[in-house]
């Protein structure tokens, strides 16, 4: 009887030590779900939300924070940080400067209609950032879901106001900014706290089963454009060079006309003059005019030998007419 006792007795004692020990452990056990509830740490590019029991309180700033423990309800939220929605298209991976994309089970989001019927597969980045962390947060259930529906309804809406050449081509930059624009009105409607940073056209091409026409058809306005410029070279080469030769040939013959003239009219005035002194003097003004006649004549002849009708006193003109050309060689 006193050995069961004694055994009965250790053992009581040991349950109660372990009694007395799980209380103190489950005391600091909760003492520290305590703690590890109520501070809580914020990021350089959050800030944090505190609801309690469903309603909003307070936004606290980045560091160490303390909240009620289980009564209050902590939202971080990056406003600090750039996020993106992808359409048309979706980001699979990032290794380094690479990225790779996948266009699997974008299609519908991506196909749209111009305003000429055409249709166009438009990729584009709505780049956003939270500005307003209690309406992002409560003023719409779903933000990220209603601005990717706001996006793309701004985006067929626009699409559908211009053609395809537009879309493809010369109309890229308008879009972005109106559609960034347009996006912006309707999240500040919404008041979603949401201010959208950029909106980027990724790539905009025709349909697969167009694509080879289309391109075809750019081909071959591409051609038409440059011949039409080849054109306009040669005729910028051609045309003022043939105005300025005929500018030349006109200003010859224009030099032409006027030294005729004026020569014609220096005959007549000398022809004039020749006549009033041939009215005066009629013998002497003849023999000036046969002596000037024979003298411009005769110098351009060369040796001249003059004789009488019976061809006498000839070496003495020639002797003479050698003396002449031996004077001048020894000038020379």
């Amino acid at each position: 009887m006193n050995g069961n006792f004694t055994d009965q007795f250790r053992e009581s004692s040991i349950w109660s030590k372990i009694r007395e020990n799980l209380k103190t452990i489950l005391l600091a056990l909760a003492g520290f779900i305590i703690l590890w509830n109520s501070f809580f740490q914020i990021s350089t590019e959050e800030v944090g939300v505190i609801t309690r029991l469903g309603k909003y309180t307070r936004t606290v700033e980045p560091g160490l924070n303390l909240k009620v423990p289980f009564g209050e309800k902590l939202y971080k939220v990056p406003v600090e940080r750039q996020q993106k929605l992808e359409f048309g298209f979706r980001s699979t991976s990032e290794g380094g400067s690479q990225s790779e994309f996948s266009k699997d089970g974008t299609n519908d989001e991506s196909l749209m209609l111009t305003g000429d019927l055409n249709l166009a597969d438009v990729e584009w980045v709505v780049q956003y950032r939270i500005n307003n962390a209690y309406n992002y947060l409560f003023k719409v259930r779903d933000p990220e879901s209603t601005l990717r529906n706001i996006s793309e309804a701004a985006t067929r809406q626009i699409v559908g106001d211009r053609t395809v050449n537009e879309v493809l081509t010369i109309g890229r930059t308008e879009i972005t900014i109106k559609l960034q624009g347009l996006i912006q009105e309707i999240c500040n409607e919404y008041t979603m706290g949401i201010k959208i940073e950029q909106v980027v056209l990724q790539d905009v091409n025709p349909p697969d089963p167009v694509k080879a026409a289309f391109n075809a058809v750019n081909e071959a306005q591409q051609e038409k454009e440059t011949l039409i410029n080849q054109a306009k070279s040669e005729y910028n080469k051609v045309i003022p060079k043939a105005s300025g030769e005929a500018k030349a040939t006109i200003q010859k013959a224009e030099g032409y006309a006027i030294e005729r003239i004026n020569n014609a009219q220096g005959e007549a005035t000398r022809f004039n003059d020749l006549y009033t002194q041939y009215i005066k003097a009629p013998e002497v003004t003849k023999k000036r005019i046969y002596l000037e006649n024979m003298a411009t004549i005769l110098s351009k002849l060369g040796n001249v030998i003059i004789t009488d009708q019976n061809g006498a006193n000839v070496l003495p003109l020639l002797q003479m007419q050698l003396n002449k050309e031996t004077v001048k060689a020894d000038k020379k």
